[in-house]
């Protein structure tokens, strides 16, 4: 996710400033660490949800505008539900590729790995991000996006960010943990949203739900 031209915070040569971005990777990363060394999925959530809410409420990176940190209780998050947690192998699928323009790093382009198959709740295409450090990438949109969940998507796999519940060859995708991006809170962000093979047909009802909510 990139920040367009017109916001104002963006143009950063405060030293303070890029330094609190670093931080606040930093965080990141440290914190889907000890999710994935958490005794159980469960308890790893309300890790992540204590954590997150941290870091929204008191970073100086934090996404929320003014306004909206001084009413902050919380991010939406529903509880816990097992039943939307999945491993899965990354499965051949023919190439497909797509790309965002953003206001600071120009065109950043995805090529799609391949698909990974959720059971019975249908299947996601995997991304590979062609920008400089590479990534994974998985967002995941659902029948409630506009209503129960942020429009454009939430993420699920963003390993140049450091959100990533690993498992050596498979993937872990657990919607439980399916994030908004940071243009859910503030609209002068530009962010890479699901694409077509990135929707369910059901409503997810776990993750981190529409920040109206």
């Amino acid at each position: 996710m990139t920040p367009t031209p017109e916001h104002t915070d963006l143009h950063r040569t405060d030293s303070a400033d890029i330094l609190a971005t670093v931080d606040w990777r930093r965080t990141v990363f440290d914190l889907y660490r000890r999710v994935r060394e958490a005794a159980d999925p469960e308890t790893g959530h309300w890790l992540w949800r204590a954590e997150r809410d941290r870091l929204f409420a008191h970073h100086p990176a934090s996404p929320l505008l003014p306004e909206a940190a001084a009413t902050f209780r919380g991010l939406p998050v529903a509880d816990y539900d097992p039943r939307w947690r999945f491993r899965a192998r990354i499965e051949a699928a023919p190439p497909q590729s797509f790309a965002v323009t953003t206001g600071t790093d120009g065109v950043v382009g995805f090529e799609r790995l391949g698909i990974v198959r959720l059971a019975d709740r249908g299947t996601l295409d995997v991304w590979s991000h062609t920008g400089y450090g590479g990534g994974v990438f998985v967002p995941v949109k659902d029948a409630g996006a506009g209503s129960t969940t942020y429009g454009g998507g939430r993420y699920l796999i963003d390993t140049i960010k450091g959100a990533d519940l690993g498992d050596g060859d498979d993937l872990v995708l657990d919607l439980n943990f399916a994030f908004n991006p940071s243009c859910a809170y503030d609209p002068m962000w530009a962010c890479p949203l699901a694409p077509p093979g990135n929707t369910l047909a059901d409503v997810v009802p776990v993750g981190e739900l529409h920040p109206a909510h």
